[in-house]
């Protein structure tokens, strides 16, 4: 029975579809003229969980993440290289694409780009001007009447009147309230525009992802997502666009991805406070940095550090560690993993509104399992083992051969000792051993850890693995 926190009714709700067999899912992407952060990295990782956990409930998932490809910040940044914006957000969207790569995050069934949608955003933008729920300035912008939606602020709970009493005075403005937002801007000299039955001009940010969504995924869908920072205005204006314009429900959940922290500060380009992904990416792996995404549960906010990372990267370690040398078995359907019901329980913590983080402690605790039956039952080690990966799948870790991540580097660091050399001195160490040279075992040893190699004697032998 799968439950979802919902931020529109405050709490947590057993999930009900509209219709069983397709699941309807949207997320706002990201506004591509720069690297995505790590705050864009928590989005793409949880929204993928939360994805491939939808698919194992339901037989047809469709997901849709759009692009936003037009918008001030991209002309801003356009201007400022002396490139056209489709120069610029093409690369940065390649950019995106080898990021979510890197983390492990499949791609959307959709991706929209809102330079593709016009027409949708006229279609619905025209819909609200003839229901009396927008209308032109003089100025020839497009605005949308705040007040002409009674539900405004059901999202997020602001009062309109608490709202006017804080809005922004703009003396050169041509809104009939200043609670109004823009649908359609017109044209400016040197800026891109297209043709509308308003004039040249582009759209406003809102209306963009109104027109994508139910274009895609009707006018009534199951699941809206993205950043906690979206759910105003960006959210409560896609509802009141929505739903002014179609009547009815617009969406039936609505799911908000916690900030990631500096110093107890959201990580943000305009705070340019943020870290990049790809940046990132140079001294971790990118199964680390998802690991460290799922660590702590997806609506609360999670402080970003190298002492959070390296605990990721331990804790992964630990996982592979405990799946490594024990080749495929059969099914795991031993008393232990029968009497635990590893599989039960870790569906469960991701049925209670995706809890990775009791999912992550259910993996260690049958790695715990694996590491007691290596020496003692080595078919039940290797059963239990192939549990372990398979449940790791369910959340995107866990598919690398072991040795390939315990020896892995990241990339654009010096990996140091090249494998061959580091087998080569273990051979050795080895030898000396057997001589009962130890001092030269131990200086051998030495000389690893200060590589940063961890040898790990058993009584199959010595393994290693990098720090």
């Amino acid at each position: 029975m799968l439950k979802i926190y919902n931020t529109l009714s405050k709490q947590k709700e057993i999930f009900h579809p509209i219709d069983a067999d397709k699941i309807g899912i949207y997320v706002c992407g990201m506004t591509v003229y720069d690297y995505c952060h790590m705050g864009h990295a928590r989005v793409l990782v949880m929204f993928d969980v939360i994805t491939r956990h939808l698919r194992r409930c339901f037989p047809k998932v469709e997901y849709v993440r759009n692009i936003t490809d037009i918008d001030d910040k991209i002309i801003a940044r356009a201007i400022e290289n002396k490139e056209d914006i489709y120069s610029l957000t093409n690369r940065f969207i390649d950019a995106m694409h080898e990021d979510e790569r890197a983390l492990g995050v499949l791609p959307p069934d959709i991706e929209p780009r809102a330079t593709d949608a016009m027409e949708q955003m006229f279609y619905m933008v025209k819909s609200l001007i003839e229901q009396g729920m927008a209308y032109q300035a003089s100025n020839g912008d497009v605005y949308y009447s705040v007040r002409k939606f009674a539900a405004y602020g059901k999202l997020s709970g602001k009062n309109l009147d608490d709202l006017e009493a804080g809005a922004r005075v703009d003396v050169n403005s041509d809104k009939k309230d200043p609670l109004d937002f823009v649908l359609w801007k017109m044209a400016k000299t040197g800026e891109p525009s297209w043709a509308s039955p308003w004039g040249h001009g582009r759209p406003g940010w809102h209306i963009e992802c109104s027109a994508m969504s139910t274009h895609h995924l009707g006018n009534h869908f199951d699941i809206h997502g993205g950043g906690m920072d979206l759910s105003f205005p960006h959210h409560e204006n896609e509802i009141a666009q929505s739903e002014g314009a179609n009547g009815g429900t617009f969406v039936n959940t609505w799911m908000h991805v916690g900030f990631v922290n500096i110093n107890d500060e959201k990580m943000s380009k305009s705070l340019n406070n943020f870290f990049t992904i790809r940046g990132v990416l140079e001294n971790y792996d990118g199964e680390t940095l998802r690991y460290f995404m799922m660590s702590s549960h997806y609506r609360s906010p999670l402080n970003f550090s190298d002492d959070n990372l390296n605990l990721a990267k331990t804790s992964l370690t630990r996982l592979y560690t405990a799946i490594r040398g024990l080749s495929a078995g059969s099914a795991a359907t031993d008393e232990v993993s029968q009497r635990f019901d590893f599989e039960t329980r870790f569906s469960a913590a991701l049925d209670d509104d995706f809890n990775t983080p009791i999912a992550l402690s259910i993996l260690f605790e049958l790695a715990k399992f694996i590491n007691s039956k290596r020496d003692k039952d080595i078919d039940q080690a290797q059963a239990l083992a192939q549990l372990l990966i398979k449940l790791g799948g369910y959340i995107g870790i866990l598919q690398l051969q072991a040795d390939v991540f315990l020896k892995h580097t990241p990339n654009n660091t010096d990996a140091g000792l090249s494998d061959a050399a580091i087998d080569a001195k273990i051979k050795q160490r080895n030898e000396a051993r057997a001589n009962q040279d130890f001092a030269t075992s131990d200086r051998i040893r030495d000389e690893l850890t200060r590589e940063g190699i961890i040898l790990e004697d058993g009584s199959d032998g010595t393994s290693w693995r990098r720090k």
